[in-house]
């Protein structure tokens, strides 16, 4: 089995949707990220690579292809796009490593894209010629319609379930705008897609602020809040896997850190945001590993309440979670928020000494659950 090294990892800013890339089609964010981490991972021209990418908005077709011959790719290059909702971009890493290991590639992009601004209105077809088109703003992600629930109303009922009340999801949320708001001078993850080189949304909150806003769902003690939610979002990571032979070529493979594995799971589509916590349980404990053996982690806060709920299951220290902030201080760009965190926890990994463990971890609408585990390598 061939060891995998990430050798480069880079991401667009996140931008609310209809704002910064209201105009900038997906596939076109995804080229430039793939463009500019072409440059920054330095792989040799000669060099087989696929392309692998996670979507969840678009409106059919294969934009990784796209994406990949925009960002100047031979045409030779195979890509492929899947689609696990929020966990797409994580496990497009986790089946492009899993090539990798089985000897099936020796590099290969992989992350995810998305744009809220550009998709496409959905509808449904009508079944004869005297009915309309019926619009609808998701699919079902189960064959049950009383297990298939709305997510801000499960992350509010988990709200309510575990005693997380409001004013502690808004603290989280406080926190997270202020780690991005000190990671935003140091940022070296970006890649400069429309002028945007930082990440519009995260800013400045209080309690004040906080205390004004309506409840959106659930009760007065527990209730999300537009400060507590992640919002909907534009934008594009991506990684360069690569096996051992290919990361000897490097001329700066010290930056390298190492896939250890990863998983996906199913768990209860009435819980999904418990799924993550499953997956990194599983993960850990395949690798003989403790939740205190992990120097970094990088939790994807679709909604304070659901992260608050896995850092406790887990036991992690809050000084070792999102240090540069999480998806409540930047936005949710779904298919792209399993690659951002993994870039994110990249780079964050670069600051460590070697053997410093990390984790990232997300959760998906119909209840599946998404971990990789990085070490950081010397060289």
């Amino acid at each position: 089995m061939n060891r995998v090294f990430i050798s480069g990892a880079l991401r667009t800013a996140v931008a609310p949707r209809d704002g910064a890339f209201r105009h900038v089609e997906p596939a076109q964010l995804a080229g430039n990220v793939i463009a500019a981490l072409l440059k920054y991972a330095q792989l040799p021209g000669n060099r087989r690579i696929e392309v692998i990418l996670g979507n969840a908005l678009y409106g059919g077709g294969n934009p990784a292809r796209v994406a990949a011959l925009a960002a100047g790719l031979p045409i030779r290059t195979p890509a492929l796009t899947i689609d696990t909702q929020c966990c797409s971009g994580l496990d497009a890493i986790i089946m492009a490593a899993s090539r990798i290991r089985s000897g099936e590639a020796e590099a290969v992009i992989a992350g995810g894209v998305e744009s809220y601004s550009r998709a496409p209105l959905r509808f449904s077809r009508p079944l004869s010629k005297d009915d309309r088109p019926q619009f609808y703003s998701r699919p079902p992600f189960t064959p049950w319609r009383d297990r298939d629930p709305d997510l801000i109303e499960s992350a509010a009922a988990l709200a309510v379930q575990l005693d997380i009340e409001r004013h502690a999801q808004e603290d989280y949320a406080m926190e997270s705008h202020r780690k991005a708001l000190a990671h935003r001078t140091s940022c070296q993850e970006i890649a400069d897609v429309a002028g945007v080189t930082f990440d519009p949304f995260t800013r400045e909150i209080n309690g004040s602020f906080c205390k004004r806003l309506p409840v959106i769902a659930g009760d007065a003690p527990h209730g999300l809040t537009a400060a507590t939610i992640a919002v909907e979002a534009d934008a594009a990571a991506a990684v360069m896997l690569v096996n051992e032979s290919v990361l000897k070529m490097l001329s700066s493979p010290v930056k390298a850190v190492e896939y250890c594995g990863g998983i996906t799971i199913g768990y209860d589509p009435t819980q999904p945001a418990l799924a993550p916590i499953e997956a990194a349980r599983s993960l850990l404990m395949r690798h003989s590993l403790k939740a205190s053996d992990l120097r970094v982690v990088e939790i994807m806060e679709a909604f304070a309440a659901q992260a608050m709920a896995f850092n406790s299951a887990l036991g992690l220290s809050p000084a070792d979670i999102n240090r540069g902030g999480g998806a409540l201080a930047r936005g949710h760009p779904i298919g792209a928020s399993g690659a951002i965190l993994t870039v994110r926890l990249f780079h964050e990994l670069q600051c460590e000494e070697g053997g410093a463990m990390g984790l990232a971890a997300i959760a998906a609408a119909g209840g599946l659950g998404s971990a990789l585990l990085l070490q950081r390598r010397e060289f």
